[in-house]
């Protein structure tokens, strides 16, 4: 039971890197505690999901973008309105050049599509249901210790233990990496709906008092909402009848897009930012919400944790699993990318919630100023594109093999 890399996490982000390490003819293998049928795995649910045009590139170089694609929105249009307020600015993909500025696709299209991509690696085994219980961190290997969904128990032996098992991560406290969260107060309220006028490729995101909404076109009509709300009304709000809840949700929203109706299923998160103080380990590296937390305001998370893939297989790649410096080199590389979306998504989040005259006004003056000074419409898209700093191949649409 010997591997090259073991993945801890089988979800969108460890099931990725499963699937980018694979011209690299490793033997790996990934352990995932949930049965990997739907609806059992809560990764590949029915939450939408915005892709950036990294993660296309990224995805085309593993071959499985037209899959994707097949079942995905475009998104060639960005809107963003502040509630009560005369500013607002937007962003458009034939001003960039681009086709699309990103897509949208539902969890469970993705989750479907890398899983059966998974099914065809040779040298990966799926270790499924099955959990970590433990590690011993040594010098050359690292040995965990598995307890499966029978009862039984086994030991795998690892060059690299990657954590891509989330925001409560176990193998980053295993590997003794501490974690800095900072409480928003607000609850992500996500679900689908109908509304009246087509979004036509155009996602909205309006801030409210509450905290940010978010619309994204999907497929058939309807549209995906990410409402974020105090947490202390949230409780209130989920249990509104579907007549109630629209009712609130269109007040917040507006009528741009007519009335809604035909809302589904809501389901609440918790929004957290979270750190990892370090991203490495002996012999072990995080990725994905195990490194990094950021609230949803920028529909970025998923893209981060991406790029984190795509710079770890670069690192082994380039160094090799052996190297003694190739896990600081990803550190090293992580770092800015991860600070400046943290950053950012943070200072939108608090400027946005501010409800001071000053600073309410400065916010119209800045969503004017970003329409009509020249540039800084086309930097802000980069970095939503994800194409902002050095990139690796894979980001850049270069297979690694």
């Amino acid at each position: 039971m010997n591997y090259d890399v073991v993945i801890a996490g089988g979800g969108m982000i460890g099931s990725s890197l499963a699937l980018a390490l694979a011209p690299l003819s490793l033997r790996v293998a990934m352990v995932e505690s949930v049965p990997r049928a739907a609806p059992l795995q809560p990764s590949f649910d029915d939450r939408s999901t915005a892709l950036s045009r990294s993660t296309q590139r990224m995805y085309e170089a593993m071959h499985v973008w037209d899959d994707i694609v097949a079942a995905a929105t475009p998104v060639r249009r960005i809107h963003v309105s502040d509630q009560g307020r005369f500013g607002f600015s937007h962003i458009d993909a034939a001003e960039q050049g681009v086709e699309a500025l990103g897509y949208i696709v539902t969890n469970r299209v993705l989750g479907v599509t890398l899983q059966e991509a998974l099914d065809t690696v040779p040298g990966l085994d799926v270790i499924c249901p099955a959990r970590i219980s433990s590690a011993r961190f040594g010098p050359h290997d690292v040995t965990v210790n598995l307890q499966e969904a029978d009862g039984a128990q086994r030991a795998l032996t690892t060059r690299l233990l990657v954590a891509a098992d989330g925001a409560r991560s176990s193998l980053r406290a295993m590997a003794g990496i501490g974690v800095k969260h900072t409480d928003y107060g607000q609850l992500a309220i996500v679900g689908n709906l109908l509304p009246e006028k087509a979004l036509e490729n155009c996602a909205y995101e309006r801030f409210t008092s509450q905290g940010p909404l978010v619309l994204l076109p999907v497929t058939d009509g309807r549209a995906g909402f990410v409402w974020n709300v105090a947490a202390t009304d949230a409780e209130r709000i989920l249990a509104l009848d579907d007549n109630a809840f629209l009712a609130e949700l269109q007040a917040a929203f507006g009528y741009r897009l007519g009335e809604f109706s035909r809302v589904g299923t809501r389901a609440g998160y918790p929004l957290l930012l979270s750190k990892a103080m370090r991203l490495t380990a002996t012999r072990t590296v995080l990725v994905g919400n195990a490194a990094h937390g950021l609230h949803p305001v920028a529909a970025q998370g998923f893209n981060l944790g991406l790029r984190d893939v795509a710079t770890l297989c670069d690192c082994i790649a380039d160094y090799g699993l052996d190297d003694s410096e190739m896990l600081s080199r990803y550190a090293a590389w992580r770092k800015s990318d991860q600070s400046r979306l943290v950053g950012f998504t943070d200072g939108l989040v608090r400027l946005f919630a501010s409800n001071s005259r000053p600073v309410r006004a400065t916010r119209d003056l800045g969503m004017l100023a970003f329409d009509l000074v020249p540039g800084v419409r086309s930097l802000f898209a980069r970095h939503t594109m994800g194409l902002a700093g050095r990139l690796p191949r894979l980001s850049r649409g270069v297979p690694l093999a």
